[in-house]
């Protein structure tokens, strides 16, 4: 048994608790289990990856291990009470949760990045802390040798834990993610929390069949026996087949309307990961978490939320490829292999451009072929802009001209007759336009409840509302309704950082009966930026050691430092040909403050405990 630093773990402490049957734990009530502190906040893409990968560990490891959500918001509509419930729902969160709004368990805790897993022994001690996706793995060893050790020792207690599921609650559909007008005039929705689409007559309330047997999984077949899991986006082909972002399976899916029948077009179920293929035959392929689909350019263009890039699907040529993006989240502009985004999550074609709705910088950017200068219009590539939205730290509800305008997480994008864009402002609970011709931002409806997508129907538009559970049908009005502007920024305290030189530590321990994967060169990676870039005289960039000394610039007060750590560790095994490799992998956005009593050291765990604050 590996030789730990003994921390005691801090108290859970936030506003209430979700999950429980009304009881309020604490760890003296969790003494003799295992427990797992998952800080998330449902907005976050990598939080819901990491929701999935804890499904089989908890089912494993039902007597011994206790999971504990701790929800901590980053956006303002994410400390909403109700929202925090209506998202445990949504998610299949099968476990407790402590709502905490105010992030005291995340400061209790010096949690710096959304997901952080902590894992807390059977006598109340930390033991690890892992940040990001890919240590369902690891965890699972550490658990083994904790059950060991302290079954051993007579430390562990087995038994039920404290999870009480909700009461179900009857509706024709359950947290909907998008729609579609068929060719028959028939409204297709993404019933997303049951696993399945529903086809409704025109008035957006009769069912008249349902898709998909209403069970997650990844299953081919007839209308009636397919599975889905959680799908979103819904786009039509030329040959009026419907195509399905089905998210938490990480493919795209057909649905043919005429036969019932359902099938696999892009995807393995698998969750892509970095050194994954970018390219190639469609079914050969590891997607990440696709949420919306649009034809557009001869291609279906895809919003792969779960790596912040978009791709394409040839049907043709049966292939996939990654058209914009680089997968580091943020907000830059530019040539599509260079931009940046963060967690695209809606599309809209109209002739010319793409409209992206970028959730979570609460932007609305766009995609246009790049001009190549020869008047033939057919450009040399494509390019990405941004209409409204500053990065991934301000939001708010603030109408106006586009360069001050705000959203609030924007998760769908709409067309309207006149090309102007109507965004689904999902946090806002607002239904806003966007005005390319004069560069202005409204808002036509508020009073909708986390709208996630909208469609036009006979001049009028059906939004999705997605936390009420229904279709509900807007008349456009002619005049914009005038809402009381607010702005924010996250609630994440900025880290108070020396002048000067500043020692960057990414924290990765392998865990146990694993070595660094060192058989095809470095096993890690490391990038740094920030935001504003004047703020790094000297760090940034790509490198392989996860230690390095950056320098900030004189006159810069405040910014964001943006990295982006990779390790690759496999078992360590000589006797094993082939041995068992994992990606451990996270990106972090850290707001920081120049001051003079500031740190000179940034530790970000990645996996293990950070020995020199022990």
């Amino acid at each position: 048994m590996t030789k730990r630093a003994r921390v005691r773990a801090p108290e859970l402490r936030g506003r209430t608790w979700i999950n429980t049957g009304g009881k309020e734990l604490t760890l003296a009530d969790l003494r003799g289990r295992i427990v797992i502190l998952d800080f998330w906040t449902f907005c976050c893409i990598n939080c819901l990856h990491v929701l999935d990968e804890l499904r089989e560990l908890e089912e494993r490891h039902r007597d011994t291990v206790v999971v504990i959500g701790v929800h901590s918001p980053k956006f303002v509509h994410e400390a909403d009470h109700q929202a925090v419930v209506d998202a445990v729902e949504r998610y299949e969160v099968h476990h407790p949760v402590l709502d905490d709004p105010e992030l005291a368990t995340w400061k209790q805790y010096a949690v710096r990045a959304w997901p952080t897993l902590v894992v807390i022994d059977p006598e109340g001690y930390v033991v690890a802390q892992h940040a990001g996706e890919g240590h369902a793995h690891a965890i699972e060893k550490l658990v083994e040798e904790l059950e060991a050790e302290h079954g051993a020792k007579g430390t562990l207690r087995r038994g039920d834990g404290p999870y009480v599921p909700p009461e179900p609650v009857p509706t024709a559909l359950r947290f909907p993610g998008k729609a579609l007008v068929l060719p028959s005039g028939n409204l297709l929705v993404s019933d997303t929390t049951r696993h399945r689409l529903v086809e409704l007559e025109p008035d957006g309330e009769t069912v008249v069949r349902h898709v998909g047997a209403g069970e997650r999984g990844l299953v081919d077949g007839p209308a009636e026996e397919a599975r889905f899991s959680e799908p979103q986006g819904l786009a039509l082909l030329p040959d009026r087949s419907v195509v399905v972002a089905d998210t938490v399976n990480h493919a795209l899916r057909r649905y043919d309307p005429a036969t019932g029948e359902v099938s696999t077009l892009a995807g393995t179920g698998r969750q892509w990961w970095q050194g994954s293929a970018t390219s190639g035959p469609a079914r050969e392929v590891d997607l990440s978490s696709p949420w919306d689909v649009a034809w557009w350019a001869d291609r279906l263009w895809i919003a792969m939320a779960g790596i912040h890039q978009l791709w394409t699907y040839d049907p043709d040529a049966e292939t996939v490829a990654v058209a914009a993006g680089t997968t580091n989240e943020g907000l830059v502009d530019g040539p599509a292999d260079q931009a940046w985004f963060a967690q695209p999550s809606g599309l809209a074609a109209d002739g010319d451009r793409l409209w992206v709705a970028d959730s979570e910088t609460s932007a609305l950017r766009r995609i246009e072929r790049a001009d190549d200068g020869d008047g033939d219009g057919d450009g040399d590539g494509f390019v990405v802009r941004t209409a409204v939205g500053t990065g991934l730290f301000d939001f708010g509800h603030r109408d106006g001209a586009a360069d001050q305008a705000l959203f609030q997480h924007p998760l769908g994008v709409t067309v309207l007759p006149d090309r102007s864009v109507a965004v689904c402002d999902t946090y806002n609970h607002a239904l806003r336009r966007y005005d390319p011709a004069t560069g202005e931002v409204s808002t036509l409806a508020t009073d909708l409840r986390e709208p996630s997508g909208a469609v036009l129907v006979d001049g009028d538009i059906v939004v999705v509302e997605s936390a009420r559970h229904r279709l509900t049908r807007l008349r456009l009005p002619e005049e914009a309704v005038r809402v009381e502007s607010v702005a924010h920024r996250t609630q994440r305290e900025a880290t108070e950082v020396a002048p000067g030189r500043l020692r960057l530590d990414v924290v990765f321990q392998a865990p146990p009966g694993q070595k660094l994967d060192e058989r095809h060169g470095p096993s890690t990676r490391l990038l740094v930026g920030s935001t504003p870039p004047e703020l790094l005289a000297d760090g940034a960039g790509q490198g392989t050691d996860l230690a390095r000394e950056l320098t900030l610039a004189d006159g810069v007060t405040e910014g964001v430092l943006h990295v982006s750590a990779m390790a690759a560790s496999c078992d360590d095994a000589p006797d094993v040909e082939y041995p068992a490799c994992h990606v451990h992998q996270q990106d972090w956005g850290v707001p920081v403050r120049v001051t003079p009593g500031g740190v000179s050291r940034l530790p970000l765990v990645l996996a293990g405990m950070d020995d020199e604050e022990a």
